[in-house]
């Protein structure tokens, strides 16, 4: 192949890495009630996406309540807090997860309780959400991480770096778990 053909082909170079960033000053690194306040439903969100049993889900999110109060001084703003706090809490809740296999020696509990009575409007959206979220937890690891991302708002370049994985990657695993939800729930969900 002659040379300007192959340079044409050949992929761009990598840019070269960016040192890493010192850590936040203390004075100006966040509390951990601020973060909480601010990102605690999306760590609940996180630790009802991996257990569904009530009990196991708190102890889950107590797990990475502390995991994110001690990263906090690891942060060094490089990614936004709410991408950090989600790196953190996924990476517990694998940990978690990694655990409870190894000592139950089965696979988790996949159902999702009904929070309880209410409207019929209510009652069905909440049967679509816990539909949605068993759906969630039956996807390969990989694929639940990058939607339940999605699912809070994530943009791809934030669940890449939440996830320490390329874009692309993320775009295309997000795309197959869309496929297989679709599949699993229906085109309309």
């Amino acid at each position: 192949m002659p040379a300007a053909l192959a340079a044409r082909f050949a992929p761009p170079p990598r840019p070269a890495p960016e040192p890493a960033a010192a850590p936040v000053a203390a004075a100006d690194r966040p509390r951990i009630e601020d973060v909480l306040r601010e990102h605690g439903p999306m760590l609940a969100r996180i630790a009802g996406s991996y257990e569904a049993e009530p009990a196991r889900r708190d102890d889950l999110l107590q797990e990475i309540t502390l995991a994110v109060w001690k990263a906090l001084p690891a942060w060094r703003g490089d990614a936004s807090l709410r991408t950090f706090t989600a790196r953190v809490a996924h990476n517990r809740a694998i940990d978690h997860l990694a655990r409870e296999r190894k000592a139950l020696g089965e696979e988790l509990d996949e159902a999702h309780p009904d929070p309880g009575p209410g409207p019929v409007h209510h009652a069905e959206a909440q049967q679509r959400r816990a539909g949605l979220v068993a759906a969630v937890r039956r996807l390969p690891l990989g694929q639940r991480q990058v939607v339940v991302l999605a699912l809070e708002g994530f943009a791809l370049k934030e669940i890449g770096q939440a996830l320490g994985l390329e874009e692309n990657t993320v775009a295309q695993r997000l795309s197959r778990a869309r496929r297989q939800l679709n599949d699993w729930l229906g085109e309309g969900a």
